[in-house]
């Protein structure tokens, strides 16, 4: 018996002593995005009894304004679950919708940031897994700011949701290693999968009696500093060409391919260009006497850029309304390249 878990009314008590049956247990999940979905799926494939699933509303998109249905909301449909929509969560038809499901326990995965009076009504409680090991990188976009930071290791927690956001206690972990090469695209899909692991293991322990809560106050290191991960804006998103080729690697990964660094190729006429840029290699020992931004370039196959202490070679972008291309395909569109700098 765990004194760690101390559920909330009688019903839990109930299940806490004697062990609860899988097809007892009645969950809702709660998620948006793909990497929801590989979540979900998890729980499917495991014959986890999902008797509701809630979504963000469908909304327009692209040129046409074209209806489009969230990564969730189509998988739910291919599986035949029921689908829940509210534009609040707040909302008193929401709220009773929920309780006709009569679910013991709800699963967060990639959503808006729930109302107590949402998160409270499972008699077995509400966890979320976040993908960072809490208690550092709280907050919208920790993959990013993982890679963009240099970390060497970074992780997943599932922990029970309570009035502050990612504060809550830890129920388990998961440690992810990041590559030198990883991307926030690369990235983001290895912790997909090993996340579905985690809420898998997490509904485990809870049906078993097995967790054992953690505050995250008491964890090892909470003494150092605390990263934290706050949403990206376009404004965060320009690369500064002072820095050194490390941190603008480091930056570009940790923005590729969403949402994106993003530079000015300028000329002294006063063209300005927006472009994106996707990836890059370094050179670290090329050092150059010229001002950062300044382009260096055959016009064929390679472009370099000067940094504030080195060189970052661009290998992929994109210009404002074309498509995303290598380098070569960039210069051979792009004769005067030799008149441009980065701003």
């Amino acid at each position: 018996m765990n004194k760690d878990f101390k559920p909330g009314n009688l019903l839990a008590r109930f299940f806490y002593f004697y062990r609860m049956k899988k097809q007892d247990l009645r969950i809702v999940f709660m998620g948006t995005p793909d990497f929801a979905v590989s979540s979900l799926k998890a729980l499917i494939d495991n014959e986890y009894n999902v008797v509701g699933v809630v979504t963000a509303p469908d909304k327009q998109a692209g040129r046409g304004r074209k209806i489009k249905m969230s990564a969730v909301k189509q998988f739910a449909l291919d599986n035949e679950l029921s689908i829940l929509q509210p534009p609040k969560l707040r909302d008193q038809s929401f709220i009773d919708e929920l309780n006709n499901l009569r679910c013991n326990l709800q699963i967060v995965v990639a959503f808006r940031m729930l109302p107590e009076v949402v998160w409270s009504l499972p008699s077995l409680g509400t966890f979320n897994l976040h993908a960072s090991l809490l208690p550092q990188y709280r907050g919208a976009a920790p993959i990013n700011h993982a890679i963009i930071n240099g970390e060497k290791i970074t992780g997943l927690t599932t922990f029970f949701l309570n009035n502050e956001i990612d504060t809550g206690k830890i129920i388990c972990q998961k440690k992810v290693e990041i590559s030198n090469e990883d991307s926030v695209g690369t990235l983001h899909d290895k912790m997909m999968v090993k996340g579905a692991e985690l809420v898998l293991k997490t509904v485990e322990c809870i049906l078993d009696n097995k967790v054992k809560l953690q505050s995250q106050s008491t964890l090892k290191g909470v003494s150092e500093s605390l990263k934290s991960a706050p949403k990206l804006h376009k404004e965060d998103c320009r690369i500064n060409w002072e820095n050194n080729p490390i941190t603008i690697y480091n930056f570009v990964r940790g923005l590729s391919p969403y949402p994106a660094s993003f530079t000015v190729l300028s000329t002294k006429k006063g063209v300005q260009l927006s472009v994106k840029i996707f990836k890059v290699s370094v050179d670290t020992t090329s050092v150059q006497n010229s001002m950062p931004g300044s382009i260096i370039t055959d016009g064929k196959k390679y472009l370099d850029v000067i940094t504030g202490s080195g060189v970052v070679s661009i290998l992929e972008l994109q210009l404002s309304g074309k498509t995303r291309m290598g380098i070569s395909d960039f210069l051979r569109g792009f004769s005067d390249i030799d008149n441009y700098h980065f701003e």
